[in-house]
């Protein structure tokens, strides 16, 4: 039978994994949203560890107001934009999001001591484990930084070809450049390149130059097919050039390259099947032909 201070300590173990669980759940099932510049909001899935830490960002985020963290942080709000997170995470969330990581990672680490002490092969090389899992705390919000903004320049690497020949046709059917971009804006559905020309097109309605709007979009994105088009009607703008005939030549220029990247693609695709190959298939395919032949070797021997 129980003690009363056993009875206590696991009614308060309970309630402590009742709680976390709770907590888990709820943060699990948060949707965040960003606001678009004409202000409706899409969806944003940030991990399950970052909606975890959030909460706790508040207790780090001044070590990382220091002018010696300035450009370390600059830089990745500059990655946070491109990746399309602007206004849900900045740089200062981020790199105490990835600190909190840091500080859970360690003590978890030398947990892990007495638990691998029974287990003969990683009692040894425990301390190796706890390294792998503090590195993994460190590079892991990294990697998803990086994840995430590639995803996000192949969708807009995607759609910029269809988007182009649009914009060239409604332009050389008479309409302008602005009334162009808001029917396609209008008739597509929202993408990330969807949302950086709404907001182009917003940022010009209240007063800003085309020429300003669209060299912001090249800073912003950082995409460099983006980069190019901006760059290319940018200059026109200056020059005063057609814009129908530059809109179709960048519209030629990034077909050519999607055929260029899916022919890269194509001939690569035999090296990566390399691998999967000698490791999964031809064993696979040896074990088939010689199994039967080692089985009957193996019962004339014995």
């Amino acid at each position: 039978m129980m003690t009363p201070n056993e009875l206590i300590a696991a009614l308060m173990w309970m309630i402590f994994i009742g709680a976390g669980a709770l907590y888990v759940g709820l943060a699990g099932s948060e949707v965040k949203y960003i606001r678009l510049a004409d202000g409706r909001e899409q969806a944003r899935v940030l991990p399950l560890l970052f909606r975890l830490l959030l909460p706790f960002v508040s207790n780090v985020a001044p070590w990382f107001r220091h002018k010696k963290v300035e450009r370390h942080r600059q830089r990745l709000d500059a990655r946070l934009i491109s990746a399309g997170h602007e206004g849900l995470l900045n740089g200062e969330e981020f790199l105490s999001i990835q600190t909190l990581m840091f500080l859970v990672a360690v003590p978890m680490a030398f947990m892990l001591q007495p638990g691998l002490a029974n287990v003969p092969f990683a009692k040894n090389y425990w301390w190796a484990i706890a390294l792998l899992l503090v590195c993994l705390s460190l590079f892991y919000p990294l990697s998803w930084l990086r994840k995430t903004r590639d995803l996000r320049h192949r969708a807009i690497q995607k759609a910029l070809p269809y988007v182009l020949d649009l914009m060239t046709l409604s332009v050389e059917a008479g309409l302008d450049f602005m009334t162009a971009m808001r029917k396609i804006i209008d008739r597509r559905a929202m993408d990330p390149l969807g949302e950086e020309l709404l907001r182009v097109f917003q940022e010009i309605q209240v007063g800003k130059t085309r020429r300003q709007a669209l060299r912001d979009l090249a800073t912003r994105v950082d995409q460099p097919d983006l980069s190019s088009v901006s760059h290319a009607l940018v200059q026109a703008d200056e020059l005063g050039v057609s814009l129908g005939t530059i809109l179709r030549i960048m519209a030629d220029q990034m077909r050519s390259k999607r055929f260029q990247r899916a022919e890269k693609l194509a001939h690569e695709a035999p090296v990566k099947m390399l691998g999967p190959l000698l490791l999964f298939i031809f064993p696979a395919v040896m074990a088939f032909l010689l199994g039967p032949i080692i089985v009957q070797a193996f019962n004339r021997a014995f």
